[in-house]
């Protein structure tokens, strides 16, 4: 039988993220559906209020509170896996980076400090290709979670459940159909490396961590809320359309209605100018900051937890 005092660092991280992706989907569900019904909303612009035509709509249409529900277990499992694995690749990857330069330094002839502290780019590298191995690994996932987000249950050919789904898009699209959306996907992890590059500078910051030395502040609840925020508005702020474009690209229709990727942009800019790429924006910006603060409370408790407990 395995002792808690038996786990890996790496079986922490994924642990901890696994923990973090459950808790944030069961809390913020709703708010991810009415920002998935804006995202493949093609009328050429938003219209004021149009949170609450989506909340008006699902409700008297759909089955009450119950509808905003729909597509929580695509959520759940997306969600809870992609933490799980992120976190497992983007601390291994760390690890492997700051040992490279460790080496480098010990073949260098340099006396190298106790704690190896990485750049600002090997945060960005170590997140990005922990970003990039994630999103092609879940990406089937979400792509019945958009489609059963993006209608409701009595819609036309909507999915009845994920496992109806996966068996319909094997069906009438073979393998790639799992795929779509993909390289929008793979942009938007430009997203996760620039948060994350912003999480863990500013965590030093904070610790008030220098390079000679191994004494730090200890970081508390406020301190995870707070450094969360700040790098999750700072990533959000630059890189929100790719999220329209995964969205558009992963809908039922998105074979008939767009091309590809570019014929995507293309018709959105030209139908829906500039503010076509970012619809949805303030209920993910009201999701986001919510979501990021349990993620990362979560996860941060969870792995603090289990690192005393080994």
């Amino acid at each position: 039988m395995t002792r808690k005092d038996d786990l890996s660092p790496s079986a922490v991280e994924a642990i901890a993220g696994f923990t973090a992706g459950i808790a944030t989907t069961l809390c913020l569900h709703p708010l991810d559906l009415i920002k998935t019904r804006l995202q493949v909303d093609r009328t050429p612009s938003s219209r004021v209020g149009g949170s609450l035509r989506v909340i008006r709509e699902i409700f008297h249409n759909e089955g009450g509170l119950a509808a905003f529900y729909r597509g929580l277990m695509p959520n759940i499992i997306g969600n809870s896996s992609s933490w799980a694995l992120y976190f497992l690749f983007y601390g291994n990857i760390k690890d492997t980076i700051r040992g490279w330069r460790l080496r480098r330094r010990q073949h260098g002839g340099q006396q190298q400090q106790q704690r190896e502290l990485l750049t600002s780019s090997d945060y960005f590298i170590a997140s990005g290709s922990a970003g990039i191995l994630t999103s092609v690994l879940t990406n089937p996932i979400w792509v019945i979670k958009t489609r059963m987000l993006a209608t409701g249950s009595n819609s036309p050919g909507a999915y009845t459940s994920f496992t109806t789904g996966a068996i319909q898009i094997l069906r009438s699209e073979g393998i790639p159909g799992f795929y779509r959306g993909l390289i929008p996907s793979l942009f938007g992890v430009s997203h996760g490396a620039l948060q994350f590059m912003a999480y863990e500078k500013l965590k030093l910051y904070r610790t008030g961590v220098h390079p000679a030395t191994e004494s730090r502040r200890q970081l508390n609840n406020l301190d995870f809320f707070s450094i969360s925020s700040v790098s999750k508005i700072f990533a959000g702020s630059i890189t929100y359309p790719y999220q329209v474009l995964r969205s558009r690209l992963q809908m039922y229709n998105a074979h008939l209605a767009y091309r590809g990727l570019r014929d995507a942009i293309v018709q959105i800019w030209a139908a829906e100018g500039f503010a076509g790429f970012y619809k949805g924006l303030g209920p993910n910006l009201f999701r986001v900051l919510p979501s990021t603060w349990v993620t990362f409370l979560v996860y941060e408790n969870t792995r603090a937890y289990l690192q005393k407990a080994i």
